[in-house]
């Protein structure tokens, strides 16, 4: 089987750099199963767990907030607003700032603060899914991988 590089990058950093078998993600229109050598494309990425395969059939989920991802045959370019690995991620804060974005959305109505508590609240349930997806799948991010 053939693979192909995947980075994940945010604002702050380069999450992931690894060879990838596939790539699944939440696109501007729906699911996208990316594969080595699909063909190009440039597309907005909706909050999702970013799932990843490797060649040997293992798999792992990073939670990311939205961003854009570009493909080209022989590379994944994945520029997240926010993402990291769910080994990086502290249960007890995730689900802190889950009842913190619960509790401002429902005291914001409607508005700017209304769709900001609601962004956390769907960055925090992601990050929680990520964790119980990771366990569940014994995933093998545990560090940012280096490149072979």
């Amino acid at each position: 089987m053939i693979t192909v590089p995947l980075e994940i990058v945010t604002p702050e950093r380069m999450v992931l750099a690894m060879d990838v078998r596939m790539v699944t993600l939440q696109g501007g229109y729906g699911e996208l199963g990316i594969l080595p050598r699909h063909m190009a494309l440039a597309t907005a990425v909706k909050p999702c767990l970013v799932r990843i395969k490797l060649e040997d059939g293992r798999e792992d989920v990073v939670p990311v907030s939205g961003g854009f991802v570009e493909v080209l045959p022989d590379k994944i370019t994945l520029l997240a607003d926010t993402a990291e690995l769910p080994a990086d991620i502290d249960p007890a804060r995730a689900q802190l700032a889950k009842e913190r974005a619960e509790k401002r959305l429902a005291q914001s109505g409607e508005g700017a603060e209304a769709e900001r508590a609601r962004a956390a609240l769907v960055r925090a349930n992601l990050r929680l899914e990520a964790i119980a997806e990771h366990q569940r799948l014994n995933g093998f991010l545990t560090a940012t991988p280096a490149r072979a």
